[in-house]
């Protein structure tokens, strides 16, 4: 077996430790999990830590740090501690990790523990394996010492340590000794020819649970003695309450105290129905702020002319390209619109709460546990360690639950009853109080030379900062969430690539592959139309482009082969084509479309992604199917409207979803290959959109460049 060594120090591993009932932990002891299904072996103790727990009945725990929702991390994240600790993957069990950012930081994301952007498997490729291959050898070292024989003759397979002469143990049984021994700081990780889970197509662990109605999703959370809240919130976001009237509410039934709190009047009662009810008895006076005056069309004005606060910065330029394009007798120019979004997930936000003798219990659905629990003892004047977070399986996320709001609600209405208190918005809250996806503008030209290839590219995108407002970006700092994909694969001799932060007033958050989607519907648009100028097909075009990109070209040339580019569609059907790198992943997508109605139909999508290495293909293909569909369902329908500062959208009627009759079928082609892993959860959900773009123009010759592509914006492009 071929093994690669990798030196790991003690400050990134915490020393062992023994559980009362001789279990081993690798890592410290830590308040506030509750491990799904860990009590149902009698007898033993069990603790939270960092990775990895054996309990003396052979009894293994692997955690997951990252947030469960929907995307596979409590299959990918247990398989990578599996595969160097050699045990039995469908007889472990998964838990999620409590909130420690210094033990489950996310490097990729600078340290907080978060789920998003794809990071999950990236952070977890090496750490995660070098967990399970520091307690393997803690255990092989401990079964050396008890039987005295040298540790190269022993070997641990299957939770089972064995040596010469049928000597064997338990990884239970030796978990008391091991936990005794220091971590090493060197361990040898398997070569990747001798994996036998990581890479292998895995059925997910949490299936099981998610199909017979065992799975714990936030809105299933209870607890002895829980009350319910609904929450009246101001209709202009931001909005605050100036007075109200409970009196009718309180004489509703079922009804137990109405309570203020700072983002409005909670009615909290015995269901949940109850509280609704009495809400809709509520008499509430708004100060309604600033807000009042937004509107989308004035925003997006806004975002056009600038303001005095607006900072250009520069985000890399390559030679004179103003100059070339000035003297340049063949120019095209275009300029890409993007809309507010919704994220929309199928569970709303909710949260548990139970203020207690100072101390905070809380349960439920989130992206980000280290900043809710800081974020809540703050709040409600407690210590930090006396509020503990229990995860559940979140109902989507999609960057939603990366914001903590409605926890922090939740806590606060806890608090001012005493009483543990489940919030629970309606669909209508959540649409209406979202952190939305900002607008953008996007303004690209280019010159084309004599060969038809662009010689020179301005690309310049205006639209908000979203880490400005989560994690306070100065002004002037340039936000690496506002400029990927700004920068497309293609070969260009003179480049400028400038991003103007635009505050257009209204709260925006993250949504799935973030700025991705914005960019690569501009870039992939507009090098179709230097295609077009040129008089040349868009994929040999793109391919001329990619000569010294052999990773962009590979996925961009499967793509089109698979598709049948080059051939004639079926009848009635036009094809487009996309290429971005996103996440560390190279992808091709190509749509076939025909057009009804005057808006497009998408029957099939051809997908090519190269992301390295892979921990479960089977996942891999799901997520690219599952960012399709929400990438369609943006391309074809996301818009959120501003009126008087209140969202004009308010549920799934207004606000639409792909149905399961308009998805169209996906042929997805996984590139082998030895890379470093990519992400996968967004960037099939940023290219979707470019390629029907494109696919309509072969159909219609007709260039949409604004989002939605609705008949209205169909018709006016």
């Amino acid at each position: 077996m071929t093994t690669t060594t990798t030196t790991v120090s003690r400050r990134a591993f915490l020393q062992t430790s023994t559980l009362a009932t001789g279990g081993l932990m690798l890592g410290v002891t830590l308040p506030g999990l509750l491990a799904a299904g860990a009590a149902d072996a009698a007898g033993t103790l069990y603790t939270p830590n960092a990775w990895v727990h054996i309990a003396d009945d052979n009894t293994i725990t692997l955690l997951s740090a990252r947030s469960e929702m929907g995307q596979g991390v409590y299959t990918s994240m247990p398989m990578l501690i599996a595969e160097e600790l050699n045990v039995d993957f469908r007889s472990i069990k998964v838990a999620i990790a409590p909130p420690n950012a210094k033990v489950y930081g996310n490097a990729l994301l600078g340290g907080p523990q978060l789920t998003g952007g794809s990071t999950s498997v990236r952070d977890g490729w090496e750490r995660l394996r070098v967990a399970g291959a520091q307690v393997r050898e803690m255990l092989v070292s401990a079964a050396a010492t008890r039987w005295n024989l040298d540790r190269a003759t022993l070997t641990a397979a299957n939770g089972i340590v064995t040596g010469p002469g049928g000597k064997k143990a338990t990884y239970g049984e030796l978990a008391a000794d091991a936990s005794k021994l220091p971590v090493p700081e060197k361990v040898a990780l398997k070569d990747a020819k001798d994996f036998t889970l990581v890479g292998k197509r895995t059925k997910r662990l949490d299936t099981p649970a998610k199909t017979n109605g065992t799975a714990e999703f936030g809105i299933d959370v209870k607890l002895p003695g829980m009350v319910y809240a609904s929450l009246e919130q101001c209709p202009v976001i931001g909005g605050t309450v100036k007075s109200f009237d409970a009196a009718k509410a309180k004489a509703m039934p079922g009804v137990i105290d109405v309570v203020q709190i700072p983002d409005g009047v909670a009615v909290v009662a015995d269901t949940w129905w109850h509280a609704k009810k009495a809400r809709e008895a509520l008499t509430v006076v708004w100060d309604e702020g600033a807000g009042a005056a937004l509107n989308d069309k004035a925003m997006f004005a806004g975002i056009r002319a600038g303001a005095p606060a607006d900072k250009l910065i520069p985000l890399k330029a390559v030679g004179d390209a103003d100059a070339v394009i000035k003297a340049s007798n063949k120019v095209v120019r275009a300029e890409y619109v993007m809309p507010l979004l919704a994220h929309a997930p199928l569970e709303p936000m909710n949260f548990t709460a139970h203020f207690h003798a100072n101390k905070v219990d809380l349960i439920g659905p989130t992206q980000w546990q280290d900043a809710a629990q800081g974020t809540v003892a703050k709040v409600l004047g407690v210590k930090p360690e006396d509020v503990t977070l229990r995860t559940t399986f979140l109902g989507g996320g999609f960057g939603r639950r990366i914001d903590i709001d409605y926890i922090i609600q939740a806590a606060q209405i806890s608090k001012a009853v005493n009483k543990p208190v489940k919030l629970l918005w309606t669909r209508e809250d959540d649409t209406t109080h979202d952190f939305y996806r900002p607008q953008s503008l996007h303004q690209l030209a280019a010159s084309l030379g004599a060969d038809g290839k662009p010689t020179a590219m301005t690309f310049k995108m205006v639209s908000q900062s979203v880490t400005g407002r989560v994690f306070g970006l100065p002004l002037e700092a340039q936000d690496p969430l506002m400029t990927e994909a700004a920068i497309a694969a293609y070969e260009i001799p003179a480049t400028r690539h400038d991003m103007v932060k635009h505050d257009a007033g209204l709260r925006v958050g993250y949504w799935r592959s973030v700025s991705h989607a914005l960019n690569a519907f501009a870039n992939e648009s507009f090098i179709d139309e230097c295609a077009a100028a040129a008089g040349k097909d868009p994929y040999a075009y793109r391919m001329s482009l990619l000569e010294t990109k052999p990773r962009f070209a590979n996925v961009l040339k499967q793509a089109a082969d698979k598709a049948g580019w080059g051939t004639p569609a079926p009848a009635g059907r036009s094809r487009g084509i996309a290429l971005m790198e996103g996440y560390d992943t190279y992808m091709a997508q190509v749509a076939e479309i025909s057009m009804k109605d005057g808006v497009p139909v998408v029957h099939k999508v051809t997908v090519v992604a190269d992301l390295g290495r892979m921990v479960n293909p089977d996942t891999v293909e799901a997520q690219i199917q599952s960012s399709i569909v929400f990438g369609l369902t943006a391309a074809l329908y996301g818009e959120i409207t501003l009126d008087k500062g209140r969202v004009q959208q308010t549920n799934f009627h207004q606000y639409q979803l792909l149905r399961m009759n308009e998805a169209p079928a996906i042929d997805i082609t996984l590139v082998p290959s030895t890379e470093k892993p990519g992400g996968i959860g967004e960037p099939a959900t940023a290219l979707i959109g470019p390629a029907v773009a494109n696919a309509m123009f072969a159909a219609t010759g007709k260039r949409v460049r604004r989002m939605p592509f609705s008949a209205d914006n169909i018709k006016s492009a």
